[in-house]
């Protein structure tokens, strides 16, 4: 019994072995970073790797993740909503006008403009 565990474990490392040689062999990576290939497809970058983005991205990240926090929000209030009863569903429609507002706000602001 002991000779067939230790000639599992052999093989099973064997077999572990195999494949990261194999992996090496079959995606043969250049020596030196002049050789390799650009990220993007294959095609040359055209900007440097840390080039700022433009001020409006942010003001969209930051309604994503409005949006992102509202979905964290809803998930447990719904499995509690039967239980709670009609102040937990007045108690969403509170958070959905104060997440609405916000909306509303940038809106009105501009940040909703893509061009």
């Amino acid at each position: 019994m002991i000779v067939w565990n230790l000639a599992v474990v052999v093989a099973v490392v064997a077999a572990g072995a195999a494949v990261v040689y194999a992996t090496a062999f079959l995606l043969h990576t250049p020596d030196t970073l002049r050789d390799a290939p650009p990220f993007l497809s294959g095609s040359v970058p055209t900007v440097h790797a840390v080039s700022r983005y433009h001020v409006r991205w942010y003001a969209i990240t930051m309604i994503f993740l409005a949006f992102d926090m509202e979905m964290v929000f809803m998930y447990p209030w719904a499995l509690v909503v039967g239980r709670m009863g009609a102040s937990a569903v007045v108690e969403m429609f509170v958070f959905l006008a104060i997440l609405i507002a916000g909306v509303t706000y940038a809106w009105r602001e501009g940040a909703l403009r893509w061009i």
